[in-house]
């Protein structure tokens, strides 16, 4: 077993933890490992069955490169035992040059130094490492291998328990998957490699430089020296990209929140019964969604060669974890309720703060909103989110005294939320842009307008 690409972004990987142990029997599909991704938590599935015989790497070992051996699998559980003080080489360690990205074979038991070219049984403990026929190729990567996906004489598709939930939760045809597992079967990674099949443009390699030391005569442990995480780093990468390549421009705009303030309100006591509270993130979310189905432009992405204008709005919500930025997506969120909005970002909360999010639940989306009102800010610009071309930054919202004709004062008190829209000017120009912020302020000032 190697280390796989569990994401399209995916380099180098850190081991969580270890679900199964040495000695345990597994099947193809069984969840091996936690590995930490460039952006999440996700589970390493057993591509093959048989016995779990040398753990090769422990958990919390960090930055480990695609195809680096990681565990050792037999067919027979009698072999186990050969494996025990097991140690592979540096060589057997690295991906083997010009290996096929297909399905990892079982390791045999390494045999003995006279070894006849049939798999002999394996020989009785000795100080000597076993020779390197015993590491395995490595496992699929990123690109789908030619193979086509398992299929049976009566047309059911062989595809392993997650590869069907991932299928299922995409809307994805398996009989469209081309399989990379035993006989053709169709593995979660066939799903992820499928998904993210589309082009998209190439991201900038990140510069490596040296530690800054201290400040000129700072004394000693003055400061802390961090370790980067996979996701800050890919933090970093992507946030660097975005704003030395994406000509970003800004427009601001206030709205008034009084009625829908009223409107949630009324909505909550309805909901009450269900145990179901609406937050005003939920109406901008919906908000936004419908202005992106309004102006169509501003739910796009830049392609390099061309622009791609979608015909779903995906809204990635950013959420703020211990370790780092991410943006799970609230699927299909302008034909979504209120009351389904605030369960889903609910739920997808909960699990970026649990780092238990699925690649295909943050990688992707259409349009991104981030919202730091909570935090007492009045207003922010964002960085967007590439290849997205808009993303949405929410602040705090005030109370203001706004002119009013027909006060008796000539004024009144009124709520007040300041947004700002951070444009791709290759895909979406200031008019459209600031169409954009006009139906968004259209719909939240005149909330019934959201439910035609």
């Amino acid at each position: 077993m190697r280390m796989a690409a569990l994401s399209p972004t995916m380099q180098v990987g850190t081991i969580a933890k270890w679900v199964k142990n040495e000695g345990d029997k597994i099947s193809e599909g069984d969840l091996l490992a936690e590995i930490e991704t460039d952006k999440a938590t996700v589970g390493l599935e057993a591509t093959m069955e048989g016995f779990l015989a040398k753990i090769v790497l422990p958990a919390g070992t960090r930055d480990i490169p695609l195809g680096t051996l990681l565990a050792i699998v037999v067919e027979d559980q009698g072999d186990v035992a050969a494996f025990k003080s097991y140690k592979p080489s540096d060589e057997e360690m690295k991906p083997p040059v010009g290996a096929k990205k297909a399905e990892e074979p079982k390791a045999s038991a390494p045999p003995p130094a006279a070894a006849a070219p049939s798999t002999p049984p394996p020989p009785p403990p000795a100080p000597a490492a076993p020779p390197k026929a015993a590491a395995p190729p490595p496992p699929s990567g990123p690109a789908p291998v030619p193979a086509p996906a398992g299929t049976s004489s009566g047309g059911r598709v062989f595809a392993s328990p997650l590869a069907r939930m991932l299928a299922a939760e995409k809307g994805i045809d398996l009989s469209k998957v081309k399989g990379s597992g035993p006989e053709g079967r169709v593995r979660a990674q066939d799903v992820l490699t499928y998904v993210s099949s589309a082009p998209a443009p190439a991201a900038a390699a990140p510069s490596v430089s040296a530690a800054a030391p201290g400040a000129p005569g700072a004394p000693a442990g003055s400061w802390v020296d961090l370790p980067l995480t996979n996701m800050r780093r890919t933090i970093a990468r992507r946030l660097l990209e975005s704003k030395t390549t994406i000509p970003h421009y800004y427009l601001t705009v206030d709205v008034e929140m009084d009625k829908i303030l009223k409107w949630r309100a009324q909505l909550n006591e309805e909901l009450k019964k269900d145990e179901i509270k609406l937050s005003v993130n939920d109406f901008i979310i919906k908000a936004s969604a419908l202005s992106c189905k309004k102006v169509p432009e501003c739910n796009s992405s830049w392609q390099d060669s061309y622009i791609r204008q979608y015909n779903t709005v995906d809204v990635n919500v950013a959420v703020a974890t211990d370790k780092g930025l991410i943006t799970p997506i609230v699927f299909n969120a302008d034909r979504k309720g209120l009351s389904t909005i605030t369960v889903d970002v609910a739920s997808l909360a909960a699990k970026a703060r649990a780092g238990k999010l699925q690649p295909h639940e943050f990688m992707g989306g259409t349009f991104s909103i981030s919202n730091l009102g909570m935090f007492g800010v009045k207003s922010f610009t964002a960085i967007i989110n590439p290849p997205q071309a808009c993303i949405l930054a929410v602040g705090g919202a005030e109370k203001r005294m706004v002119p009013d004709a027909n006060a008796a004062e000539g004024y009144r008190a009124a709520t007040i939320l300041s947004v700002t829209l951070s444009c791709d000017h290759r895909v979406v120009d200031g008019a459209v842009g600031a169409q954009w912020l006009s139906a968004f302020k259209s719909y939240l000032e005149n909330p019934m307008t959201m439910i035609l």
